[in-house]
């Protein structure tokens, strides 16, 4: 049985040419690129290559790009950086209530070091209202860190607005980009955000390997010590075939977007249309239109969120009922709760998220075989029948 992939915010396969280009990195090319004699030397060139494709990609310059282990890596370091580089300054920190855990969690640390956050809440698309932020912001906030689109909801924040907000107030702006670079237009200067997070395995890349991007001139404490890489803001050797695959993912990307944007939205809404069309008492979550290419993330009633991902599983087709970094959890999605569904219609979601690889021939048999798993979990459902 061929499976069908539709999980790709959780992590994407790792495209044939970006294993091809990391290769020669593993035991060919393999010196340490703080070496000085020839073989380290190349491990640099190969990193700042890659570094200037990256940077290409999100409007940056090379400089302003540090290599980081991932996602996580880089949220925790805008945050934990920038809090302590101006705690001179304050010891607010703004996000919403719907980021990913890695902000959230890290926000909660910094609480029991003394500073103070506000987390916004979002309407009932996730959207958050800039003029929240600009009444959130005090005399002593220090940083905003609002996600460009969500991974759940799949809505994408008006970024620009904020950011004008933040600047006029003199407060640095933070996005985890995660789920959008690389997959919609990207520009760091015309959105005017001073650092961005970004992670190589959602963009066709391997795992691992990630960055953070920092605005010249943004004061930052490094979250990491121990030696001079990355200019001093990341310590530890670097990932060389991580970060050579990072920069290929990201010129392959820089190639392709805006066709794969276009061919995946197509393909998007054809889903949409057929869930509401073929199943009843189906709800879509987050913005109908300012939303990812490649998001679908829908409540079923009456249809319990993991019993319809399992029996998926079963006929050879992968989505998830949320984020990976939660799907050991048998809590509702903090996301979906902060839209304003209750328990029940949490529980009873699916996420399902396109691909480089999803073809219309994948959509049509989970338009066939998701109806039938649904009419049998309802019939076996007590609060179906209580509903008639």
């Amino acid at each position: 049985m061929d499976r069908i992939y539709l999980d790709y915010a959780a992590t994407t396969p790792t495209h044939p040419d970006v294993v091809k280009a990391m290769l020669p990195y593993f035991s060919g090319t393999f010196g340490n690129p703080s070496s000085i004699y020839a073989c380290g030397q190349e491990a640099k060139e190969a990193i700042e290559e890659a570094r200037s494709r990256a940077a290409l990609l999100i409007g940056a310059r090379d400089e302003e790009i540090v290599f980081t282990s991932g996602g996580t890596e880089a949220d925790n370091t805008a945050l934990k950086g920038v809090a302590y580089a101006r705690k001179d300054r304050g010891n607010h920190i703004i996000t919403s209530s719907i980021e990913h855990h890695a902000i959230l969690e890290t926000c909660h640390f910094l609480e029991t070091q003394g500073f103070e956050v506000t987390f916004l809440s979002v309407d009932g698309h996730g959207m958050v209202d800039p003029d929240d932020v600009s009444r959130a912001i005090t005399g002593k906030t220090i940083i905003v860190s609002i996600m460009h689109a969500n991974n759940e909801a799949g809505t994408i924040q008006p970024i620009a607005e904020i950011a004008k907000i933040t600047c006029e107030a003199g407060v640095y702006l933070h996005t985890d980009a995660v789920q959008t670079v690389g997959h919609v237009p990207f520009n760091v200067d015309k959105l005017g955000i001073d650092l961005l997070s970004m992670s190589a395995h959602k963009l066709y890349g391997p795992k691992g390997v990630g960055f953070l991007y920092v605005r010249k001139g943004t004061r930052l404490v490094p979250f990491m010590h121990g030696g001079e890489q990355e200019s001093g803001r990341r310590a530890s050797t670097h990932n060389v075939p991580g970060i050579v695959g990072l920069g290929k993912a990201a010129q392959i990307a820089q190639q392709e977007m805006v066709e794969e944007a276009e061919r995946v939205t197509r393909l998007r809404n054809k889903l949409i249309k057929g869930m509401l069309e073929n199943i009843d008492h189906v709800q879509l979550n987050g913005h109908p239109q300012v939303r990812l290419p490649n998001n679908v993330n829908l409540s079923i009633s009456y249809a319990e969120g993991e019993a319809m991902c399992l029996n998926l599983d079963r006929e050879g087709i992968c989505c998830s009922t949320g984020s990976a970094c939660s799907s050991g959890t048998t809590e509702p999605s903090h996301v979906l709760l902060a839209l304003g569904l209750d328990p029940l219609q949490a529980h009873s979601s699916l996420r399902f998220s396109l691909g480089k690889w999803t073809t219309e021939e994948e959509i049509d048999r989970v338009l066939d075989v998701l109806p039938r798993i649904v009419t049998k979990l309802r019939a076996m459902s007590p609060l179906q029948k209580s509903h008639g």
